[in-house]
């Protein structure tokens, strides 16, 4: 029976290019820890000097991972790494990233995103190219299709091959767009040659640049995030555009260019809602702010539609849902309250895979004080509901902790479709607004009332006043609408059956 491909969810990259004289896994790794949030079922490092590769990459965290005697061994003076989430049935860690292939030239390459033609490109790899991989990763599949047309670059140019140059690179990026489709922020390196960074067309996943002076030499930082260049002593310089390729040379020369002809700058915006990090900026908008402003739209619905709301503290579930929280406090004039503590050693249980792994986590992982809501109507605040369990859990403890009323407010719209663009939500039947009137979920999680965000609210939130060229948002789990296009009823049926639980479970055994 045919199956598409695994993918990998919601991840980080970084790639630093340093000085003649730098050692650059320790940046690396730094930049990793700062990444962590995107990623935390494996990760992996690989560096390079003028001649040769080191790597290291297994499933854990990154302090578990690199071990002082690992980074004694990643010698280099340009590397790059990824951290990575669980996807089902992916706990080998010979899916761990960056992946490697030898021909032409020694390219290692780490991706955050998703392909969605993926079994077409791996068809296409063996017949015409001659490359097998050897995972079922989509990520290997887009190192492999990167290095054929690299290959095919150098062949044919007039004189046949020769050493590999920029624009070698560049019509390499060009002609991988025309052949892959999805979701795609890249990172890689060509052994003893120099750096590479290219984003889709679309823009959908986040890429970012940094730079630094070493005595005279500019070293360059490749990034999902912009936090990763003040965290580890780099400055921001912009944002990777969509469908741009930007190659940074072992001796510190740099140059980019757009690699697409039709670029539609469409990213996620979940990226706001979740997934990055608060004090990153994204495409010249602040996740603050951002956050900020989706708590402020909430406050003028519920002023609206619950004008005797008489809210006695507003509760954020941490750490997601706390700005968003602090913007509806300030807004609604309601006092803003801490009731919940957060276990920091249990992980983001967003797509954490199985049910029953959920279920425990979300029980080790919040606790409550109990004064904040002993006898109050509060209004708990979280970025978004996805399968229900997880807010009705967090209802429950709130009533058991004495809560009078307990009122819940989503900084997202009802997730009612797949997101097919790198992350791992479950399948559309798993989410409690599936099918559901806002009455009929707000049973399910047990609240009083419910209040979702508008989705309109949403994108204005993101956009704010950045004068960034963003045309839109990719709002497919809220809309439907898949702004690469060619997202078929089969395949979205497909990828609800793999990421269902039922799914998962199996795929695991």
């Amino acid at each position: 029976m045919f199956s598409y491909p695994r993918t990998v969810p919601m991840c980080g990259i970084i790639g630093i290019v340093g000085s003649p004289e730098s050692q650059v896994a320790t940046s690396v790794y730094d930049g990793l820890i700062v990444l962590q949030h995107r990623g935390q079922d494996a990760a992996g490092i690989v560096t390079s000097d003028s001649e040769n590769i080191c790597h290291r990459r297994a499933n854990g965290l990154v302090r578990d991972v690199f071990l002082d005697r690992h980074m004694k061994k990643l010698r280099g003076t340009m590397g790059i790494g990824h951290v990575r989430y669980p996807t089902a049935g992916s706990s080998s860690s010979a899916e761990a990233q960056p992946f490697y292939t030898n021909t032409p030239f020694g390219v290692s390459l780490a991706h955050n995103g998703n392909l969605n033609n993926t079994q077409d490109i791996i068809s296409g790899l063996l017949e015409y190219d001659h490359r097998r991989i050897n995972t079922s990763s989509d990520s290997e599949a887009l190192l492999n299709l990167f290095a054929a047309e690299i290959q095919r670059s150098v062949n044919g140019r007039p004189g046949g091959m020769g050493a590999l140059n920029e624009e070698d690179i560049f019509r390499a990026v060009e002609r991988t767009h025309l052949r892959a489709e999805g979701s795609y922020s890249v990172v890689c390196l060509i052994t003893g040659w120099g750096m590479v960074a290219f984003r889709d067309p679309h823009g959908i996943r986040p890429l970012f640049l940094g730079k630094r002076d070493a005595d005279g030499f500019t070293e360059r930082l490749v990034s999902s995030e912009s936090v990763v260049c003040q965290s580890i002593g780099f400055e921001n310089d912009r944002d990777i555009a969509p469908g741009e390729a930007v190659i940074v040379r072992m001796d510190g020369i740099i140059s980019a260019k757009k690699c697409h002809p039709e670029v539609t700058h469409t990213p996620c915006v979940f990226e706001h809602v979740y997934f990055a990090r608060p004090d990153s900026v994204i495409d010249g908008i602040s996740v603050h702010r951002a956050r900020l402003s989706m708590g402020e739209a909430l406050a003028r619905r519920i002023t609206s539609e619950l004008p005797d709301y008489s809210i006695d503290a507003v509760i954020p579930v941490p750490d997601s849902g706390r700005i968003a929280a602090l913007g509806l406090s300030s807004a609604l004039g309601a006092p803003y309250r801490e009731g919940f503590v957060k276990n920091r050693y249990i992980g983001r249980t967003f797509i954490m895979p199985g049910q029953k792994v959920r279920k425990d986590s979300v029980r080790k992982k919040l606790n409550t004080i109990s004064e904040e809501f002993r006898g109050k109507t509060v209004l708990i605040v979280d970025d978004s509901i996805v399968r229900g369990n997880t807010s009705r859990r967090i209802v429950q403890m709130a009533r058991d902790a004495g809560a009078s009323r307990v009122l819940f407010a989503s900084s997202s719209p009802p997730i009612i479709h797949p997101n097919v663009y790198g992350i791992d939500m479950p399948a559309r039947e798993e989410y409690v607004a599936y099918g559901k009137t806002n009455d009929e979920i707000c049973e399910a999680i047990g609240a009083d009332w419910l209040i979702y965000q508008d989705l309109g609210d949403l994108v204005d939130a993101c956009t704010g006043e950045s004068g960034s060229q963003i045309s839109d948002f990719d709002c497919s789990c809220f809309n439907g609408v898949y702004v690469t296009g060619g997202i078929t009823e089969e395949y979205l049926s497909r990828i609800s059956q793999d990421r269902s639980d039922s799914g998962k479970e199996q795929a695991s055994v």
